[in-house]
């Protein structure tokens, strides 16, 4: 059964699920002006600022480890990736160099891929406690009207998402949603 899990008047967009499925970064707020925020699963509706003050920052992305949230943000005066350590002090590592907005980990942790105008880059990052960050580079040329994209576990394909995106103002989680299609399409097994 589809469950509630966000209150209040602002949009929300879902951002990414921490590796073990307890924590949600998503962004919180309106057109223009947007923060982070992380919901526990286990304390209910009330979710805690991880990035909020001035500047506008979306699409955060755990890390494969979640020890960093990746994400966008337009402090330097356009958007800008950026990461930042979850759960522990730290400063805030810039990614990109020449603009940057959706951020996306590959699964072993060792890069981050974003897109800057119409193309989709990659950047080398190493360690856990300080990140090193290599320079970016350009894998492929995209057409200006990609949404969203997503990388496979090898980081070798991607899916790219053509489509206007709808602001939502609350975040619906579906729980055992097997068990729940089980009950709405019964089987003769």
């Amino acid at each position: 059964m589809a469950e509630q899990i966000t209150t209040g008047e602002s949009s929300k967009r879902p951002g990414s699920w921490s590796p073990d499925g307890q924590l949600l970064a998503f962004q919180d707020g309106f057109t223009d002006a947007w923060d982070i925020r992380v919901l526990a699963l286990e304390s209910g509706k009330d979710s805690q600022p991880f990035q909020a003050n001035q500047f506008n920052e979306r699409n955060p992305r755990f890390s494969p480890s979640g020890d960093w949230i990746a994400f966008a943000s337009n402090r330097s005066g356009q958007y800008e990736i950026y990461a930042k350590p979850y759960d522990r002090e730290g400063g805030i590592v810039r990614i990109s160099t020449e603009g940057g907005v959706m951020p996306e980990w590959a699964a072993n942790g060792k890069e981050l891929f974003y897109r800057s105008g119409n193309k989709i880059m990659v950047v080398e990052v190493q360690g856990e406690q300080d990140l090193e960050v290599g320079l970016p580079k350009i894998l492929f040329e995209v057409d200006d009207n990609i949404q969203n994209f997503d990388v496979s576990p090898d980081g070798q394909q991607f899916a790219l998402i053509r489509q206007d995106v709808a602001i939502s103002t609350q975040i619906h989680v579906t729980l055992n949603w097997f068990e729940e299609l089980k009950r709405l399409v019964p089987t003769d097994n």
